[in-house]
């Protein structure tokens, strides 16, 4: 049979020619990983970023957070971020990060941006903006004296609720590469959720104010206690919007005497609020009609909200100071509440300790023992609310060491003053509200 007649084989592909064209493969396939796994990683820290930003409950933290979180997503090795005045035109607030010490003191002088340059660009057409050589931009201007040379810029403006708020700045990659698109669409998603953050911070602020000033309505204002000096200070919670129970009060009655009170209401709602009200106007009421001693007020207030609230539970010191001799005499009953402090004018130190009865609305039979004790001249008597010593790190006694440690370190202020630096230096948390009065008696 000739050669003719004879079917041709397939041509086999030759072995070298397909192993580059595997590996060609395989390394289009390894690309595509990373960059999906570089996006996965990308998203997830911009979700993290979101996240740690809706944490923050100040503005100022809001906002240097934001700086910092978009400089880590991009790898920026500068950020800002300029908040508008109520024109919409010009700077008021300029937020830096990235910045040496050396650098900041030589800008120290320039002082705020005046929002021209590129920075005025993005003020005026508030669209994401890239730039790979700002010196060449038509809007640049150069750079104030002192300020670190920078050649990339990433700006995007942050709205609130349909507003600019103001513009956030990312300058210079660390790895020497021009900002991207993906950087873009990164910082862009960054921006919306920042604008929700700020608001969300805003509304918590006025939530806070207002509660604060709510709180504030429901306490006294101190009478003229003559002959002795008293001062007394509230503190809120550090958590925003939260009303609290603590409350003081101080009533000077018939022969010189003089009632003091300091409470806590068990909860951080309108109710503890509310009870706390009703709890110190009841009290009030019975100090003016009955001079039965301390337990006995007690006993009986316990009695009466028993019958007509629903009130919780509620922790209070109620004490009388009376004329005794040439000086004056202490007497008080605590119903589960802290110890008052009683400082003297040598400095000595030490809590009024004796037995408690129970706290309000937990047995109307229980015993409500009273106490008393002798307060030479120039005496302070600290009340306060466990709000002032309380830590989640460390126990009540350590709390209350350190309170006595400090109130000896500063017990020469006058009382407005010292009550205002207990509070400022307490040695708790800061999670609960904090209410302090302080009575002192006369020097002679």
């Amino acid at each position: 049979m000739s050669g003719q007649g004879q079917a041709r084989r397939p041509r086999q592909p030759h072995l070298p020619d397909l192993h580059v064209r595997l590996r060609s493969e395989l390394g289009r396939i390894d690309e595509q990983l990373r960059a999906l796994l570089s996006s996965m990683d990308r998203l997830q820290g911009l979700l993290d970023a979101v996240v740690a930003i809706s944490r923050e409950v100040e503005l100022p933290e809001v906002l240097h957070r934001i700086v910092t979180t978009a400089m880590d997503l991009v790898g920026a090795r500068y950020g800002a971020l300029g908040v508008l005045d109520d024109s919409g035109e010009r700077l008021e607030q300029f937020i830096s990060a990235g910045l040496s010490e050396r650098e900041r003191t030589a800008l120290a002088q320039t002082g705020l941006p005046r929002g021209l340059g590129v920075l005025g660009h993005l003020i005026r057409y508030p669209e994401p903006l890239r730039i790979d050589d700002i010196p060449a931009h038509p809007s640049s201007t150069g750079f104030p004296p002192g300020h670190p040379r920078m050649r990339t810029l990433l700006g995007v403006a942050i709205s609130v609720r349909g507003e600019i708020y103001g513009d956030l700045y990312l300058s210079e990659r660390l790895d020497g590469e021009p900002f991207d698109l993906h950087d873009e669409n990164v910082v862009v998603a960054l921006a919306g959720a920042a604008g929700i953050a700020i608001e969300n911070v805003r509304l918590f602020e006025r939530i806070r104010v207002g509660a604060e000033q709510f709180q504030r309505l429901l306490l006294p204002t101190l009478p003229d206690l003559r002959p002795f000096t008293a001062a007394a200070v509230y503190r809120p919670a550090a958590e925003p919007s939260q009303l609290g129970g603590d409350w003081y009060d101080a009533v000077l009655l018939s022969d010189n005497v003089v009632a003091v009170v300091i409470g806590d209401v068990a909860g951080h709602d309108l109710q503890a609020a509310a009870a706390m009200a009703s709890t110190r106007n009841m009290l009030r009421a019975l100090l003016f009609d009955r001079r039965d001693p301390p337990g006995a007020i007690l006993a009986r207030l316990d009695r009466v909200l028993e019958a007509i609230t629903n009130n919780p539970v509620t922790t209070t010191t109620l004490a009388r100071i009376e004329p005794e001799g040439s000086g004056w005499r202490l007497r008080w009953s605590a119903a589960g509440h802290v110890p008052p402090l009683l400082l003297t004018r040598e400095r000595h130190v030490a809590y009024l300790l004796a037995e408690q009865g129970l706290p309000l609305g937990v047995d109307i039979e229980q015993p409500r023992p009273d106490h008393s004790c002798l307060l030479p001249p120039g005496a302070t008597v600290v009340f306060f609310t466990d709000g002032l010593v309380e830590h989640a790190a460390r126990s009540i006694d350590e709390g209350l060491d350190a309170l006595a440690g400090l109130a000896v370190e500063h017990a020469a202020l006058p009382l407005p003053a010292f009550v205002q630096t207990l509070a400022d230096h307490h040695p708790s948390d800061g999670h609960d509200d904090i209410a302090i009065l302080a009575l002192r008696t006369p020097p002679a």
